[in-house]
Formats: structure tokens, sequence, C-alpha cells
């Protein structure tokens, strides 16, 4: 009954849908900011880049097991929601955009609970939010401590070690 269940709903087994994707029309990726498996690109590495550039060029990561995906890795789209933050601009999704992240799936670092803080990074073709986020935390607004990237909705995150350069 369970894999009827599973088949029914397009679970593999593997975290994604039949057709490799998130069913936002992502690229599944599996990894979140605890780890990697190896098996699949981090949350940069989902093809989304409009000039096929983007392979999966993720790093190994930093010291604490997290994963990392310089800003080049990442949909072209996210270059415009980090200068919206680091310059202080108004944000697209205004009603969503800055406001507090809980962390609730216990995927980034714990931290006290007004760290994080989420952004939307808009998916072409798609008339709603979609899955794509930046998460950041700590800091100021537009100085934030550390910066994260999701694109399948805070199911796994890798870190953007170079969000400030």
């Amino acid at each position: 009954m369970l894999a009827l269940a599973a088949a029914w709903l397009g679970i593999d087994g593997t975290g994604g849908t039949d057709d490799g994707t998130d069913g936002n029309g992502n690229g599944a990726n599996g990894h979140n900011a605890k780890g990697n498996d190896g098996n699949r690109s981090n949350g940069g590495g989902n093809g989304n880049r409009s000039n096929g550039d983007n392979d999966g060029g993720e790093s190994t990561g930093n010291a604490d097991g997290t994963r990392l995906c310089p800003i080049d890795t990442l949909p072209p789209q996210t270059d415009d929601v980090v200068d919206r933050i680091l310059t202080n601009q108004d944000h697209i999704h205004s009603a969503h955009d800055g406001k507090h992240f809980g962390n609730y799936e216990g995927v980034l670092p714990k931290q006290h609970g007004s760290y994080y803080r989420e952004y939307t990074v808009d998916t072409p073709g798609l008339n709603h939010r979609g899955a794509r986020r930046i998460v950041v935390g700590g800091g100021t607004e537009d100085d934030p401590d550390v910066w994260y990237y999701t694109d399948d909705h805070f199911e796994s995150f890798c870190e953007i070690p170079d969000a400030e350069d």
C-alpha cells in the first residue's frame, strides 16, 4: 500500500520526483547545510542558470561541513537579491522579504529566534514566489554575517561564501 502511495505521489526514494525535480521545476538536490552525500549537486547546482554555465561547480565545504556555493554557481537572479540586501533597497516581494526565518526545519545552525531573515530569488516563468530563497543571518539588514541559498524551499541549503565580494 505504501509503495502504491509513493508511486502515485512520485516519490522515488531519493528525495525527488520522477523527473528529477523538486515539484517546483527546480533540480532536486538532497544537500543541506549539515553536509552532503556526494550523489547530487548542491543547492546551486540545479541547472537553472540561463546561460547553461551552472554545472554544479560547488566547493566541498568549510570546516563545519556546510556545503559552499559561490555566487557564480547560483541562478543569475540571485545577484539582484544580493545587491538589494547589501544596498538596503526595497525588495520585489517586500511583503515577505527581509522577514524572520524561523529555521523550523532545523537544517541551518541553531540560533536565537530573530537571527535569520529570508529573501525570494525569482524563478523565471513562475507567477508565484517559487522555492528559491536566500537566507541571511546575524549582522545588520545590509551587512549580514552569514548567507545561505536554497532551491527547494528550505529542505537543504548551501552557504554563499562570496556574497559580499
